[in-house]
Order: structure tokens, then sequence, then C-alpha cells
């Protein structure tokens, strides 16, 4: 979910990025997005749809449905898309500094993220269909060949498409509004896309369903090439690198981004909360708008934790008040690692062949809720002692090796 600074080129091992030397915002971004990653992810395993909702829901179900479609749903992934782009710029940018080529500097990240591929190919099948990596693998590859080279006349293309998904979240908001306001007949369901994987009541059964459902998750994920491109037009610009100079482009971003995904996803949350009826036509652009105001929703937050990297950076505090920022960031430098255990603890969970705890514990969005938090604190602690003793996370230690051999 990172890119890694620490490469082998030409015999010589490159410069490896101390903690000390690490940007805080991405990597704050990225161990808090985790909990919102296990939080879409475990319900959409518990519930065996995507995205993950009770479609009958009661109490305060209703209300967490609407939470969920508010903050979650289509939320966090945005963000991971928009740091990955923002890694690969630093990526290169460093080794630039070092004095490498550009052509070993490509082949770097092109090996990297062909490894990165396999690494969903593998868990997309083995564990979780709904798996990222494969598509981060895949648009790694093109943007390095593509655009990662590109002068500025190119990446001033890109915010362009704010301006493009600004007017379609428009248009998709026109659309939902003129359809309650032609009245509703209150018959249409949430709509979401059926998980078979999840529900089958053997591993192989499970595994021969992930055999078909990866590929076509990968293909669906292709798009967020734009939501890539835009985080590296952002490390262009620096403006997680030097908040202070960007305090002003931060703010409005955070503030806009997230008022945008709200409101947005208000128009599915009440109607996953039961809230809101609406006919089968609304419903499915009601669904459109909320997905399409996530990414302003991934804006927002990359621009939130920018702004509290620089509060936290410009404040001396205790250890004691640094633990919970040292911990996040901590999970977010192995937010690799984090990701993949999270579903292993989804197939040990949640599946029927194992401890199916949605079945036995009562309300299955709330086990899910409480597993996803149970686990994000496991790995926020993992991540934590790790940091304290000097270790890696597993799985960047085995990407590492991979794409750039043993002394990488």
């Amino acid at each position: 979910m990172t890119v890694d600074v620490e490469a082998r080129t030409e015999g010589r091992a490159a410069t490896p990025v101390s903690g000390g030397r690490r940007i805080l915002a991405p990597d704050l971004a990225r161990g808090a997005m985790l909990l919102l990653i296990a939080l879409a992810n475990a319900t959409g395993v518990f519930l065996a749809s995507a995205p993950g909702v009770d479609p009958t829901p009661h109490g305060p179900e209703r209300v967490w449905n609407v939470f969920l479609f508010l903050f979650v749903h289509a939320r966090a992934l945005p963000l991971f898309a928009l740091m990955f782009g923002y890694g690969l710029v630093q990526f290169a940018r460093r080794q630039d500094e070092a004095g490498r080529p550009p052509g070993k500097v490509r082949t770097l990240l092109l090996r990297r993220n062909a490894w990165l591929f396999a690494f969903g190919l593998a868990h997309g099948v083995l564990l979780y269909s709904g798996d990222v990596l494969g598509a981060y693998g895949l648009i790694g590859i093109v943007f390095t060949l593509l655009l990662l080279r590109r002068g500025d006349r190119v990446h001033r293309l890109a915010p362009a498409y704010l301006v493009f998904a600004a007017l379609y979240v428009l248009g998709l908001a026109a659309l939902v509004l003129r359809g309650l306001l032609a009245g509703a007949d209150g018959t249409a369901g949430v709509p979401t896309t059926d998980f078979p994987s999840v529900t089958e009541t053997s591993y192989s059964a499970s595994l021969a369903a992930r055999l078909v459902e990866w590929p076509a998750a990968v293909l669906s994920m292709l798009p967020m090439i734009l939501f890539i491109w835009i985080g590296a037009w952002a490390a262009r610009r620096r403006l997680l690198d030097e908040p202070a100079k960007h305090r002003r482009v931060l703010r409005r971003g955070a503030a806009v981004g997230l008022t945008v995904a709200v409101l947005g996803g208000l128009p599915m949350g009440l109607l996953a909360g039961d809230f809101l009826p609406v006919d089968a036509d609304t419903a499915g652009y009601v669904k459109m708008l909320y997905e399409a105001a996530g990414f302003f929703g991934g804006i927002g937050y990359g621009c939130l934790f920018g702004l509290l990297a620089l509060r936290v950076s410009t404040r001396s505090a205790t250890s004691r008040r640094q633990l919970p920022v040292t911990a996040l960031a901590a999970l977010g430098r192995r937010s690799l690692s984090g990701y993949l255990v999270q579903s292993v603890a989804w197939l040990v969970l949640a599946s029927p062949y194992a401890l199916a705890l949605g079945d036995r514990l009562g309300s299955p969005t709330f086990v899910a809720a409480g597993c996803a938090l149970l686990v994000w604190l496991v790995t926020l602690a993992g991540a934590y002692l790790m940091h304290r003793r000097g270790r890696r996370g597993p799985a960047e230690v085995l990407l590492r090796r991979l794409a750039y051999g043993r002394r990488g």
C-alpha cells in the first residue's frame, strides 16, 4: 500500500528513509484509514454484499447504516489511491536526488508494481476477492510507463478531472432530486451486489468463487488511475511535504471534500437506514451519487490528515500525547501488513466454515463493526511494537526482498 524508497540500483543500495525523514501526513492517513477499510470490508463480508449493508435494519442499525455511507463506504479507498500516487512521485524524486539514472528508477518501480500485482493475485484468490493490491499493481505499471516522467504541462491536466468529477456529482444530484420530487413508490431496496464467495460452506468452494470474483474486482478498480494521478500531482506540488506552505489549500480541500462526501452520501445513507423511500431508477442514481462523492471524501480526508500532521509537528507534546500519533504512523508505514492481516481475520471470524460469528452473536451489522474495531486495534498495537523494536512489517519486508533483491 506504500511505495518503498529503500531500493538497490547499480550494485549499491539506495539511501534508506529513516522514520525521522518520512512525511507524517501520508502515514497518519494510511493508519487511520485502515480502520475505515476494516469497517467497510468486515461489513461486506459479514453481510455478504458490496457495499456491506443490512437491507432490513432495525433500531440502532438504521443509524449505523447512515454513518457508513456518510464516512466509510467508498471514502477510504480513494484516499489510499491518492496516497499511492503520492508515493510513486516521492520514490522517483528521492532516487533522482540520490543520483540514480531514470531508467533504473523506472525498472525498480515496474518490478515493485509487478510484485504488488502478484500479492494481489494471491490475496484476492486465497483470502478476499475485494482486493485492491492487484489493481494498484497494474495501475502502478501503467502510470510508471505513461505518466510518471511527464512534464508539468501534462500533469496540470490532472486537476481538470476534479472539474469533471464535480460536474458529474452535480448531475447525479440533480437526477436524484428530480426522482425525489417526482414522488417515490418506496419499493426499492438498497442497491448492492452479491458477494458469493463469503457465503460458501467450504474453503475450496469459496476459493473457486474468488477465482471468478477477483478479476472482475480488479477491472472495476482500474479507473482509480485518475485518483492516483491526482495524488501524483499533489506530490509534485509537495502539498503534504510542506503543509505549512499549503495550509490554505489543505483547509479548503478538507472542507469542500468532506462536505461533498457527506452530502453526496446522505441519500444512500437514508435509503440504507430505511428513512428514504425511492423508486428503482432513483435508487440507482442514489448509489452512483454516493460512489462519485467518495472521491471527494478521499481528498478531504487526505487534506485533513495533512493539517493534523502540521498541528502535531508544530506543537510540543509529552510522549504520552504523542503515543496515538506514533502508533497511527507506525501502522501507516506497515499498511500492507495491516491490510493483509484484516483479510485473514475476516476469513476466520466470518466464514461459514470457520467461526461464523455473524450467525452466532446477534446483529451481523454490529458484530462486523466490533470485529473491525478489534482487529484494527490489534494491528495498531502490533505496528507500534514493531516500531519500538525497529522492525518493518512482514509483508513490507517480503515485497522489498522480491522487488529489490536480498540487499534491498
